[in-house]
Order: structure tokens, then sequence, then C-alpha cells
């Protein structure tokens, strides 16, 4: 030893993933129009990510199960320890049930369609699974049980005996060559077995039928649920009620423009206010709430985003109702840059925690951001997504397509973002200290078709101020191959797997679902 204090090497980023494609449910055919009432518009993995739960527009919520940990009763890992061969995460559908019918609300003149916009997995209890669901107007709470139902299905009779119901049978205990029918009866006689001269039949009765009953499932039972009518602002377009379960459980959140409500699963007839942006004066309102978010591991942190960028972390410790956040997370804009679209662009569609809690993940229109929660200085790395399409942000704003809510989410390990882009696109982005990955895949059996290599970057550290500024493919107005994007194919759904690299991901009424 010299006495030099020398550093310690960082490890090297992990290297890109290679997706490849493993199911898709509902694919359609070539030319095929998919109805409106198909298109899914929420997906969600419970927590062990044994489960995956859709919704879409026509109010339906289907399930799937996990079946290839099943065939040898252990999970990946344990398998991996065994030296089972691993084959890549299959689902299979469970059971689907409409979940919310149209409404109309004739206080407010307003149709109330029957579109999921949010899903929530719940804790399960008694081999139960429970889930939340929501419109535009109410949450409701769901139980889905496998419930044994006893159904008479066959008789113990010997098949060697006989062939089928009211088939002959020859009695393997009597030399008499006399046939019998299955159930004891002889076909040259009736006998009337109700008869005090019942007696039994020449030879005996070679065999018995008698009833056995079988174990039959009905999967769908629902619970309860919240009816949150006067949960909606006044004045106000009905948005997406959001919603968050807390670590304990038994809580969650909502929230519309103007408010985030406290509920109890448990009590459905009221709740606690813990945000009220709401100004005395509609005419006052500059922002509205977006999204919100519970971190996953201390109850009494919540943060929410607004329409104007930024995000604010509240402790439910300081006060009962949170006027004035902890922490405040934005990025200031550049000099000069300001323009019609500035507000709009800005506007987080999606904000969400890593699996620790220690980062927030959020995405507006035109990046993905992650936040340190120890740092409200700004982004320590932030991604361009639709960069390419800045110089199109008049024609966006014409087609309403720059009012698209993209939603984004982290691996289970917090080494790997992503969200959805056009042209049923999205992107994976590496967050590790160091490292370059940025991949573009397309929502088909073929995902690595669009995908184009990135060139190496300096590495970067999280740790480090110095913020990383990573970009996918970015050609104006075109993909990796050159061909025009389509904004009328949009991958705005996709939930990443909490323990494994798998994604699920929604283009139109299509579910696929990737591994690597």
């Amino acid at each position: 030893m010299n006495g030099d204090d020398t550093a310690a090497p960082s490890a090297p980023p992990p290297p890109p993933l290679e997706w490849k494609f493993s199911q898709v449910f509902g694919e359609r055919a070539a030319g095929e129009e998919v109805q409106e009432v198909d298109i899914i518009s929420a997906i969600e993995f419970d927590k062990s990510g044994d489960h995956l739960a859709t919704g879409d527009r026509g109010g339906r919520v289907v399930l799937f199960e996990r079946t290839d940990t099943k065939d040898h009763g252990g999970s990946r890992r344990d398998l991996e320890r065994m030296d089972y061969p691993i084959r890549h995460p299959e689902f299979r559908y469970k059971t689907e049930f409409q979940s919310h019918e149209p409404e109309f609300d004739y206080l407010k003149s307003l149709e109330i369609e029957e579109k999921i916009n949010k899903i929530r997995w719940c804790q399960t209890a008694n081999g139960a699974l429970f889930l939340l669901s929501t419109n535009d107007k109410t949450i409701k709470f769901w139980k889905v049980q496998e419930k044994k139902v006893k159904k008479i299905s066959d008789m113990n009779l010997d098949p060697s005996k006989a062939v089928g119901n009211g088939s002959v049978a020859s009695s393997s205990n009597s030399t008499s060559p006399k046939p019998y029918l299955a159930n004891g009866g002889s076909p040259d006689r009736s006998y009337n077995y109700m008869s005090s001269d019942f007696s039994f039949p020449p030879g005996g009765i070679p065999s018995l039928r008698l009833p056995t009953a079988t174990i039959g499932y009905q999967a769908l039972r629902p619970a309860w649920w919240l009816d949150v009518v006067e949960f909606m602002p006044m004045h106000m377009t009905i948005i997406s009620i959001l919603f968050q379960i807390t670590g304990d459980g038994e809580t969650f959140i909502s929230a519309d423009d103007l408010r985030i409500n406290l509920w109890n699963l448990e009590i459905s007839n009221q709740s606690f206010n813990i945000v009220d942006v709401k100004p005395a004066n509609m005419e006052d309102l500059t922002e509205v709430i977006t999204s919100a978010e519970f971190h996953p591991t201390h109850c009494n942190m919540l943060a929410y985003s607004s329409s104007k960028g930024s995000i604010r972390l509240n402790d439910l410790r300081q006060s009962a109702l949170c006027d004035s956040h902890s922490k405040l997370f934005e990025e200031q804009e550049a000099p000069g840059s300001r323009s019609f679209f500035t507000e709009i662009i800005a506007s987080i569609s999606d904000i969400k925690f890593s699996k620790d809690g220690r980062f927030i993940l959020s995405r507006d229109y035109m990046t993905l951001k992650l936040w340190d929660i120890n740092m409200d200085s700004g982004p320590v790395s932030t991604f361009q997504v639709h960069e390419y399409l800045r110089p199109k942000l008049c024609d966006l704003y014409e087609n309403d397509s720059i009012f698209d809510k993209f939603e984004c989410c982290l691996s289970g390990d917090g080494m790997r973002v992503a969200t959805g882009s056009y042209s049923n696109l999205f992107r994976v982005f590496g967050c590790a200290p160091g490292s370059t990955e940025a991949t573009t895949l397309e929502a088909s059996k073929n995902p690595m078709r669009r995908q184009v290599q990135t060139p190496s970057r300096p590495s970067r550290s999280l740790s480090s101020i110095t913020r990383v500024v990573r970009r996918g493919a970015e050609s104006p107005g075109v993909d990796a191959n050159g061909n025009s994007f389509d904004f009328t194919t949009k991958l705005l759904h996709l939930a990443w797997h909490p323990s494994e690299n798998s994604i699920a991901c929604a283009a139109a009424n299509s579910l696929y679902m990737y591994y690597a």
C-alpha cells in the first residue's frame, strides 16, 4: 500500500436488450376494420406479474394469467436454479367481464362513456383477485374468484361392461349369455323397481351406475363498487379518474382536473380531500392535475403532475390538506424558446415511481424525463422521443394529435424506461450510469424491423449533476426506414413486468407481448 486513494472503477452499463416477440391477443387480419369499442385503453400487471388486466373503450375488463411458470410449479428464478429449460413468458386468457356501461348525467347534460381509463390491482386474499377499474364517473372494486361448482357429470360404470348409456353389457359373474342393460335392466323384461314384488333379474345386476360429482369453476364475482358522482368538479368537462393504491393496501387516491381524494376500500360513500387546486374564481385557473402516484414504499408520500410540466411531492404527515408541497420538480425553459405550443407540449401525461421510490419518471409530449427525488434542480436524464415532430406542431395541433396522452413505465430493476409513439412504435432507453441504449420497436410480430443502431456516446452517471440527453431514431417526419409516420396509429398504453424484462403494449385492439 502506497497510501494513495484510488477510486474503484465503476461497473460497465448493461448491454442493450435484444427484444423478441412473445404473444399477441386480438390480432386483426389485414384490412380488417377495428371497432371503436374494442380499442384497448388500459394495461396493468399485478404485483407478482402472474396476472395481466386490460380495459377497453367498450367498458370491458379482460384478465390474463401466466402459464409458463405453472408447468413446473416455481418462479422463473427457481427454475433457473433447477436447470429447467426457460421459456419466454406465456399468458393465456382467463376471463372477462363488463365493468362499466354508458350513462347520461341529466344534471350536467353530459354523456358518460363506458371507456376504462385506469386499472389497478389490489392485494390478493384467500385465492381471490381484487382490482379497481374506472371510467369518467365511477370507480368499481371487483373481486374475481374461481368458485367451486359441483356438477353431476358421470357414472362410475366399469367401461369394460358398458359402452354407453343404455348400451348392452354382459355380466362377468354369470355364464349366461343373456344381455343386460348398463343400468342393470334386462332388455326382455321391464322391472318396476318401486313395486313391492321387485326381484333381481336372473344372474344379478352386472354393474351399478351411481352418479359422481365433479368440480367445475365459475370465474367472475363482483364485490362492490365506489360511486363518486359528487366527486367530479363542477363547470368542467369530466376527464379520467386516476387512482393509485397506497402501500397499506387499504386506501387509494383518485384525481380529476382539480382535486385528489383519498378513499378507503371498505367505505364507498365518502372520501377525504387531500389536494384541491380549484381557485375561488374559475377564470383564474392556470393549471390542472394530469397524473398522481403514491410512493411505492412510503404511503405518506404522494406525487402529482400538472399541465404546466411540474411535479409536486407532498407529505401527508405535514398537513391534512396538502396546499403546499414538500418539493417541486420542474425544468426551466430556455430563454427565447417560448411559443404558442410551449405549455401544451410541456403538459405531463403520466408519472411513475421507480420500484425503490428513488426516481420519478415523467412523460410529456416530446420527452421522457427521469427525476431524482433528492435533487429538485432538474431531471438527471432526458430522453428525446418526439423531437423530430417539432416542425410539425401546427399540423399536430390542427388534428388534435398534440393532445395525445402517452404513458411511460420503468423496468423492475430500474435500469430501463419505455414509452409509446406513433406508427405503433415504442421506445426503450437505458438509464443506468453510462448506458447509451435507445431502442425503437414496432408493435408487430417482427418488433426489430424498424431498429437502427445508435452511435455510442460518452458515459454519464445518474449521480452527476450534468444531465443526460438521449435521442432515439430521429429523422424529420420519417421513421428509421424512411417511412412517413402514421399519426392515426399510436401506442399510448404499455406496461413493464414487475420482475422480468417483458413488456405488454396495446396497438388499437391488439395486445402485444415481448421479452428480452
